[in-house]
């Protein structure tokens, strides 16, 4: 895999990264690897240069890079259809295939299957940078989330959202919940039974991308016996069978508004809550 990357220009800036950060050899030993290698257009989409590169420290730049790496080969074709997969780095990565091609944590994959004599290499359109935070933490952490937190507590499902997994969560910020009449006096009068429900309706068990979305697909949820339908244009989310309106992803700010990547899962901010 080392050879590979030395010897293709567009990859200069992911040898850099490679060498300064001591891994060269790591990815030349016999072996099975996976590798979703940026190439130079990637690392420009991620607004990392070689000025980057030289002012990051070796760990740094180690802990990005065993993030694009699996310990195992995985051809194209073998990528599952919504899955987690665990990298060098200890922490996972979020693949899927489906008609639009094969994705990891939502970014796709422009060249697959680039043969090497210890693996695979993936070429993808963008850097991945590991998360830090569970889905629990990412709305604990922001204000705009707070009808959000209260209800996933009242419900008490914030284990369920801290621990691992493949979660997808569709995330509506408080202005969201004042959009479908509900606010924290709302929440406060109904019951925790009443909370779950609706809580758990927004979440589903494996991961889902924005690349991911099928326009009418369904996908159940947490609340036994709900499934969400998909809507592509635009983006959107209801309960199957409801006459609600549909809840809208987000989708202004990648990794900020949807495909926002965490831990355990992934967050799409929507603009209602979904009843």
């Amino acid at each position: 895999i080392t050879d590979v990357v030395a010897t293709n220009p567009n990859f200069s800036l992911l040898l850099a990264a490679v060498s300064k950060a001591g891994l060269a050899d790591e990815l030349a030993a016999p072996g099975n690897l996976t590798v979703f290698a940026p190439d130079n257009e990637a690392f420009a989409a991620a607004g990392i240069n070689q000025a980057f590169i030289n002012s990051a420290t070796p760990q740094a730049l180690a802990d990005i890079l065993l993030y694009h790496v699996v310990g195992a080969r995985v051809g194209s074709a073998n990528v599952p259809a919504s899955d987690s997969v665990r990298t060098l780095g200890q922490k996972l990565i979020f693949a899927s295939r489906n008609a639009n091609g094969v994705f990891v944590n939502g970014v796709s994959v422009k060249t697959a299957d680039v043969a090497a004599s210890n693996g695979v290499i993936h070429v993808i359109s963008n850097v991945l940078i590991p998360p830090t935070l569970t889905i629990a933490g990412i709305a604990t952490g922001s204000p705009n989330f707070s009808i959000l937190v209260s209800a996933v507590t009242k419900a008490g499902l914030v284990n369920a959202i801290s621990s691992p997994g493949k979660y997808t969560v569709f995330a509506p910020t408080n202005a969201a919940f004042q959009a479908a009449g509900v606010t924290q006096a709302t929440i406060d009068g109904m019951t925790v039974a009443e909370v779950t429900a609706v809580v758990a309706q927004h979440v589903i068990a494996t991961n889902v991308y924005a690349s991911d979305l099928i326009n009418n697909a369904t996908a159940p949820t947490l609340r036994s016996g709900t499934t969400l339908t998909i809507g592509t244009n635009p983006p959107s989310v209801k309960v199957t069978g409801s006459s609600s309106t549909a809840s809208n992803v987000v989708t202004t700010t990648p990794g900020a508004t949807f495909n926002i990547t965490a831990t355990n899962g992934v967050v799409h901010v929507i603009d209602r809550v979904i009843l």
